[in-house]
């Protein structure tokens, strides 16, 4: 089957370093999420300095730099949809970042977790295609391995409940079936959302950190769709805070990388 035909190979005909030129003194930490406005509102709080841009055909988006607690990162706004957000990270990669946290909205598939909450995936199903030419074919693939336990302790410094859980990674959410949104239920997933499978394999193949959350958005467990706070305008202070909570980890993750 073509989804088995993982090539290990590092080099492919076209690679990101031939697009894109290695910046000096690149910020050790990465950080994104995928809404335009809470972006934009995160954006708002920084005294933020335009270091990159990464191109394609549909635009263009700026890599900033800023600081946050007497440290530098690295901020952007990474493309919704896995082959995008993957692509647009190798781009990220051959500037040189080495370590991203990414954050967004996701959908829940257990209407026991509150709008807004948030959420650490531990795994991943691979209901998509791009993680299979980063890793073998399999149902699932371990996420958050690394720094799942400083995550929790910024959580718990900052009074913020949490679950844990298996997420659903899909490309086509216009295709998540009752029957199926039941079945990804059968093998665990609390969670729906189309990028952390993919981004994953791409940072174990390319052997960098990242660690994926998310905050949850609408209901799908529910005799109809309830988008909860799924627009990217409401609860957007709300949303804000929690984009705070990336840094932090952020701030723990330069300290353990100073060890």
């Amino acid at each position: 089957m073509i989804l088995e035909e993982f090539d290990p190979t590092p080099s492919a005909v076209i690679n990101p370093e031939m697009v894109m030129k290695k910046l000096d003194h690149f910020p050790s930490v990465t950080i994104s999420c995928f809404s335009e406005k809470l972006f934009n509102k995160t954006l708002s709080l920084f005294d933020a300095r335009q270091i990159a841009q990464v191109r394609c055909a549909t635009g263009s988006k700026t890599v900033y730099e800023v600081d946050y607690g007497g440290e530098t990162f690295a901020l952007f706004q990474s493309y919704v949809g896995e082959p995008a957000c993957v692509g647009q990270y190798e781009d990220l990669m051959a500037l040189g970042s080495r370590c991203l946290i990414l954050f967004g909205n996701c959908g829940v598939l257990t209407k026991e977790i509150e709008d807004c909450g948030i959420i650490i995936p531990t795994k991943a199903i691979r209901d998509e295609g791009c993680s299979y030419h980063y890793a073998p074919a399999g149902d699932m693939i371990d996420v958050n391995t690394r720094y799942a336990d400083l995550f929790r302790d910024v959580l718990r410094e900052k009074h913020y409940p949490w679950v844990e859980g298996i997420t659903w990674t899909t490309d086509a959410p216009y295709r998540e079936t009752r029957e199926k949104v039941n079945r990804r239920r059968e093998q665990g997933a609390i969670c729906v959302e189309m990028e952390c499978a993919g981004m994953q394999a791409l940072c174990n193949f390319r052997k960098t950190d990242f660690f994926q959350f998310f905050y949850a958005g609408d209901n799908l467990d529910h005799s109809t769709w309830d988008p909860r706070s799924l627009s990217g305008s409401v609860r957007l202070d709300d949303k804000a805070r929690i984009a705070l909570l990336a840094f932090e980890l952020g701030l723990k993750i330069k300290e353990a990388q100073r060890q």
